[in-house]
């Protein structure tokens, strides 16, 4: 009887210890052993959230809810990096917010303050050991609690935040409940004036999606365990000599969380990320103050081996992997990746410095001119970021690489990115310029404590991304000009915001883009700074796109912005458009921004058609008419090269399903214009200059042929293949010419084309261009289609078609408003809908 007890209590104690080990969450216990990774993600499903009216989740005591309650096992599942709307969506709480005009259903949820709730348990911390608490992201401000103990506030989306919980901890080393810890976030309710945060918030108006403000822990919580003396920052700040050699200063921020000095050892290894190299080891010693200190210690490299974008060098990235020890005791552990490469700035050829332009706008990296052809992010892959993941990042970098990007634009309509976008870039050789915080509004606070704020937020910004190579070229904001209302003060913001980010890293600075809006030539920026290519979208109807380009885009150094729209395939409108608003287009087409009276001119302008003989026609004739605008437009501004150094769509993606800029959908699918820009950004490119897009059928056809290199190679005994065709396939013309050289990093005019052979021609005629090398291979390839039509007859009716528009936009509104399209909502057609005898249609389908 005894020994069954015995027995019994045995087996009792066997059992208590497999539930507590079920209990227990991975990475409880950390070894403090050298180059062992000591940081605990709690990235997952395993936190909890709730709703509470403003102020109100404090007074019931949420965050003094006992470590050991089970009761937020019942408050709703959440996601930790994500959003409040995408955890309510997958809670049933609210529709999905994409489909239809869902979005304004759901603006009730920025009224209310939102708690996420984590428990976790930690077994036993040795007394030398420190814990701390980090929030890479959290959108907009927050209050933390564990355990019941405050640990403070924060507000800004960009910037890491972190608090000290050793002493706030509850551990155990066996007894999970004692061990068990409450972690409470208060989400606030998210500001609703952009204006008070700016800079400190990514802009959540303007035509991408609808007053729906975000808010959500967006990036991950990590609890770091380390000693009393840890790394808080390392920059590998690199120099290139004349010789060809390199120097890497490893800048190390360091801090000792103890009362005392303490004399510390530093070792560094440096290795090869993906290449072979012989490791270089470095140690020394130094005394560490309390509080934070910034140690230095170069690295000598006599055959650097240099990060270059994709189409002038390989990738090569380097790893720094640093340790700091007491005697034999590891502290801490830093891994750095970064890459040796110089990026210059150099004024382009004929401006004139404080004339014509105030800064210089040709990139060169490693001492070569790098011709941008870029398009502007629109990102992230979500505005509700519990919806998108690293894999998306990973698809769509590799998808603006095959689209022969070798830049992406991060501007300032959205925010800087996850670690994730910039290794991707590292790795793919995709260059980066980039808003380092977003300004999309001109009306910044102006007292000095929330400017210092806005440049805290900055340079905590460039800090977390400065050792990425990707990253080449700084901005501080985006049409912020546009907006301030006073220019002067504007000015000085966006240079003050420049000097703090160039305190920090060696990268060029532009103020804003364009600079060149009358608000711009106020400040004293001068009257070629960099062209907005919109104004073809934005006054649709005043010009043929090719008129457009031709006489008024040229003459400027850069080219931020590259604008026009189409709509999405009909397999991804279907995900969001509901069935009976599909075709012809209803409400739900205006409230995801489809500018229906703009799409149906630009197709006219391509096509000579609106194209509406059905709903894939049309969506096709949209996409195609966006492409082929962009193709003429990127190689007429190419063959301006090296005078004009650069292009940037606007946009590669957008971040909510809409039918707007993109050439990427919101489902990560190319649309029709992709592959347009796809070829016209070769880095090899032939193409055609012409004046015009409709020949009559008497003149002869006339224009030249181009070809612009991007590559540093040069190209001997070549040969061109020009042909013309009916619409039929019928060959009207074809022609073979010799090139003896194509120069590297050139752009050039090659031959003239002059072809009476357009009497028989119908409607259209097509040219298609090969460029042969002397091996026979086809190394680039183009084509065009023209019309057979009245070009100054077309350019009346577009005219009188634009005076047509801008009446019934200032009738019934545009920007933002798309009632005007339906009838039905006009002061003539109101009675019938509100009578529900008609649903509305988009009028002019």
């Amino acid at each position: 009887m005894q020994k069954t007890s015995i027995q019994q209590i045995i087996l009792t104690l066997m059992v208590s210890m497999f539930v507590l080990t079920a209990w227990s969450q991975p990475n409880t216990t950390f070894a403090k052993q050298e180059g062992k990774d000591r940081v605990r993600d709690l990235s997952g499903m395993k936190w909890k959230f709730k709703m509470m009216l403003p102020g109100e989740g404090v007074k019931k005591g949420l965050h003094k809810l006992p470590s050991e309650d089970i009761e937020t096992l019942v408050w709703n599942n959440a996601r930790v990096p994500g959003d409040v709307y995408t955890d309510l969506w997958k809670a049933g709480v609210i529709d999905d917010p994409y489909f239809g005009r869902n979005n304004v259903k759901a603006q009730w949820v920025q009224q209310y303050e939102w708690w996420y709730s984590y428990q976790f348990d930690m077994k036993t911390l040795p007394e030398d050991e420190i814990v701390e608490l980090v929030f890479e992201g959290v959108d907009y401000s927050c209050e933390v609690w564990l355990n019941g103990h405050c640990l403070g506030k924060h507000e800004g989306v960009f910037s890491k935040f972190s608090f000290d919980i050793t002493k706030a901890l509850r551990t155990h080393p066996w007894d999970a409940q004692k061990g068990r810890n409450m972690l409470m976030v208060k989400l606030d309710p998210p500001p609703q004036v952009n204006a008070f945060v700016a800079g400190k918030k990514t802009p959540w108006f303007g035509d991408y999606t609808r007053d729906l403000t975000p808010i959500g822990i967006w990036r991950p919580v990590k609890m770091v365990q380390t000693g009393k003396v840890r790394f808080k920052d390392v920059y590998a700040h690199q120099q290139l000599n004349k010789n060809g050699s390199a120097d890497v200063n490893l800048e190390i921020e360091v801090e000792n969380t103890s009362d005392q000095p303490r004399e510390m050892t530093f070792e560094a290894a440096l290795n090869g990320k993906n290449f072979k190299m012989k490791e270089i080891k470095v140690e020394f010693t130094k005394t560490i103050k309390p509080g934070v200190s910034k140690v230095e210690k170069n690295i000598h490299l006599a055959k650097p081996m240099l990060w270059w974008p994709w189409d002038l060098g390989d990738q090569n990235l380097y790893v720094a992997d640093l340790s700091v020890k007491e005697g034999k005791t590891n502290h801490d552990f830093n891994k750095t990746v970064f890459g040796i490469r110089e990026v210059t700035m150099k004024w382009n050829p004929g401006f004139k410095k404080d004339v014509d332009v105030t800064y210089p706008r040709s990139t060169y990296i490693n001492g070569k001119f790098h011709f941008i052809r870029s398009a502007c992010w629109g990102g992230p892959p979500d505005i509700f970021v519990g919806r998108t993941n690293p894999a998306e990042y990973r698809k769509l970098i590799k998808m603006a690489k095959e689209a022969n990007m070798n830049n992406i634009r991060i501007f300032g309509w959205h925010p800087p990115e996850i670690p994730e976008f910039y290794q991707y870039c590292n790795e793919m050789g995709m260059t980066i310029w980039q808003d380092m915080i977003p300004l999309g509004t001109g009306n910044i606070p102006s007292d000095e404590e929330s400017l210092g704020a806005i440049f805290n937020e900055g340079v905590k910004v460039v800090k977390e991304r400065r050792n990425h190579p990707s990253l080449i070229m700084m901005e501080g904001g985006e049409e912020m000009l546009f907006r301030t209302r006073d220019p002067h003060f504007g000015r000085k913001f966006l240079e003050r915001l420049g000097d703090s980010l160039q305190a920090h890293v060696d990268l060029p600075y532009v103020p804003d883009s364009p600079m060149t809006d009358p608000v711009a030539q106020e400040a004293g920026f001068k009257p070629k700074e960099a062209v907005h290519a919109l104004r073809y979208f934005y006054e649709m109807g005043r010009w043929l796109h090719e008129d457009w380009y031709q006489t008024h885009c040229d003459g400027y150094p850069i080219v931020p912005e590259f604008a026009i729209t189409s709509v999405p395939s009909v397999e991804s409108l279907k995900k969001f458009i509901p069935e009976n608003e599909m075709w012809p287009p209803g409400l739900s087409w205006g409230h995801h921004w489809a500018d229906l009276t703009r799409l149906r001119m630009q197709n006219w302008d391509v096509f000579g058609s609106e194209m509406k003989g059905s709903l894939e026609e049309f969506v096709n004739a949209t996409q195609d008419a966006q492409g082929i605008i962009f193709q003429n437009g990127i190689e007429h501004f190419r063959r301006d090269k090296p005078n004009l150094s650069g292009i940037a769509l606007c946009h590669y993606i957008t971040y909510c399903p809409d039918m707007k800029w993109g050439i990427v959908d919101n489902y990560q699918e190319a649309k029709r214009s992709y592959y347009l820009v796809q070829k016209a950004y070769q880095p090899l490119l032939v193409n055609f200059e012409f004046k015009k897009r409709r020949w009559d059928n008497k003149e002869p056809f006339v224009g030249n042929i181009w070809v612009v290199n991007d590559l540093y190679e040069e190209f001997k005994d070549c040969k061109i293949k020009f042909e013309m065709t009916d619409e039929s396939g019928k060959v009207l013309s074809t022609k073979e010419f010799e090139v003896a050289k194509i120069d590297g990093n050139s752009a050039k005019s090659f031959f003239a084309i002059e072809e009476e052979v357009l009497k028989t021609v119908k409607d259209k005629f097509h040219v298609n261009l090969e460029l042969i090398n002397k091996k026979g291979e086809m190394i680039s390839k183009n084509d065009y289609f023209f019309l057979i039509g009245d070009q100054e007859a077309a350019r009346k009716k577009y005219n009188a078609w634009k005076d047509e528009r801008v009446k019934q936009e200032n009738l019934h509104g545009r920007y933002g408003s798309y009632y005007h399209f339906f009838e039905e909502f006009t002061e003539q057609g109101g009675k019938k809908y509100e009578s529900g005898t008609q649903t509305p249609r988009a009028i002019g389908f």
